[in-house]
């Protein structure tokens, strides 16, 4: 038994079967022919930057689509009353959060079979880039809203299958020794790529009233232009990975395919034999499911909190978020080698503590005024992408060999699965307390649970 989280790379793991002997490949679920393919330096800082780019690319989706841009424009009082529309919002991602968590893991699985895993990732990349291109086509009448609930949730179930590829190639351009680094710079390239697409989208179209090329607000024009403009940005970065990254050959030891529904048979199969030969990568997947979550909920609900709380203007909860996700894209990256050094649990487990004490400063000292979301707000994104980024590695590092697909679409599984667990206690805390700033309290102890189901998980594999 080995650490796979040791820089040196583990020494005594033994190989998969009729696999090359090669611990420190098998150690992260990577057969050697995949590390040789990354072997020489040239090649392989070209292929983490193509594999980057897609990270740049997709911030278009994840923070002009979902987060500042089209989900604000869709929920406005052009498409119904409020409350209505919000609701309606919240099903449509119900909905499709529940299609991604029962098909996630099948299609992971099926791409690892066949081989054509850059090509499943090129095949939902630009189904997202063409649900964000027909979003032009979604005008400021309730008569549309239907239109753009189903764009919204398909998009988010091609893109959450997109990333599951994008997460499985990790092991394809990177070594034992940079993993967490790579896996660092990638996520951390998301985060600027939304700083610099959302700047230009807003002083480029929404803000002026007057944009660029004549664009105004009227009909929408601002925001469906916008979308045109994130569907060419996403489309765009998402080709240097698919040129430059070799397509993946399959496992060391060939699968027979099975029909669609036979995946569900064999996953069944897969994940009891995961159970019972690696349980640390079962307890894994339940602890990050859980602080997963929390950390989605400080960006979800930061700008709730800015504005009710601290006094923010629309405004003032724009310029934080840009400078929210400069500090998390900044840590992410500088974080990514320390992954290397460290391991991904030490990583994970600083920046959750990290998440708790920032989290409690907001909450007791909230009556200090916006200089304290401004320090204690941006202590808290310092933590969440290096959390984020290592525990992708984490997972990478456990996963047996030429299974990254399956078990990152059980990743993504796991953690729709307890998506709730953020908003309802956020909400819960909220009643409870009767004032909006009780909800800092849900969150932190969303933090502190998955902190706590972390803490046992082994940094090793274990052998049947």
């Amino acid at each position: 038994m080995t650490d796979p989280t040791d820089p040196a790379g583990p020494r005594n793991f033994p190989p998969p079967p009729l696999a090359p002997a090669d611990g420190a490949a098998a150690a992260i679920g990577v057969s050697t022919a995949q590390v040789e393919a990354v072997a020489d330096a040239g090649a392989r800082k070209g292929r983490i930057l193509a594999w980057g780019l897609w990270d740049w690319g997709s911030a278009a989706f994840n923070a002009v689509v979902t987060t500042f841009v089209f989900t604000v424009y869709l929920t406005s009082e052009s498409f119904g009353p409020s409350g209505t529309v919000e609701a309606q919002l919240g099903w449509a991602l119900a909905i499709a959060g529940l299609l991604i968590a029962v098909l996630a893991p099948v299609t992971g699985q099926r791409s690892d079979t066949s081989g054509r895993r850059k090509f499943w990732l090129a095949v939902n990349t630009y189904l997202v880039v063409a649900c964000t291109l027909a979003m032009f086509f979604v005008l400021p009448a309730p008569e549309y809203l239907l239109l753009g609930l189903f764009l919204v949730a398909a998009g988010n179930i091609f893109f959450e299958f997109a990333g599951v590829n994008y997460n499985a190639m990790l092991v394809q351009v990177s070594t034992p020794r940079s993993i967490g680094k790579v896996s660092g710079f990638g996520w951390g390239m998301g985060y600027v790529g939304g700083i610099v697409l959302l700047l230009i989208v807003y002083f480029g179209f929404i803000q002026p009233e007057v944009g660029l090329f004549g664009v105004t607000s009227a009909d929408g024009l601002a925001v469906r232009v916008s979308m045109l403009v994130s569907a060419l940005w996403f489309g765009l970065f998402a080709l240097p990975v698919l040129f430059a990254v070799p397509e993946y050959r399959g496992p060391a030891v060939a699968r027979e395919k099975v029909g669609f529904f036979g995946s569900y048979a064999r996953l069944g199969r897969d994940i009891a034999r995961l159970w019972r030969e690696q349980r640390n990568t079962v307890w894994f997947l339940l602890a990050s499911a859980v602080f997963r979550d929390g950390l989605a909920g400080v960006f979800t609900f930061g700008g709730v909190l800015a504005a009710s709380v601290f006094g923010f203007s629309p405004g003032e909860v724009i310029i934080f978020a840009i400078a929210a996700n400069v500090v998390a894209g900044v840590s992410t990256i500088a974080v990514g080698a320390l992954d290397d050094k460290l391991g991904a649990k030490p990583v994970i487990i600083i920046a959750l503590a990290g998440l708790v004490v920032s989290g409690l400063a907001v909450f007791f000292l909230h009556d200090g005024g916006q200089i304290v979301f401004w320090t204690a707000g941006l202590a808290l994104c310092l933590f969440v992408g290096p959390a984020q980024s290592a525990s992708r590695t984490f997972l990478a590092r456990l996963i047996p060999a030429g299974r990254e697909g399956e078990v990152f679409g059980l990743y993504a599984t796991t953690g729709r699965a307890v998506s709730f667990l953020a908003p309802t206690a956020f909400a819960l805390f909220v009643t409870l307390g009767g004032a909006p700033y009780f909800g800092i309290l849900g969150i932190v102890l969303v933090l502190a649970i998955g902190l706590a189901l972390l803490i046992p998980v082994k940094a090793t594999r274990t052998v049947g």
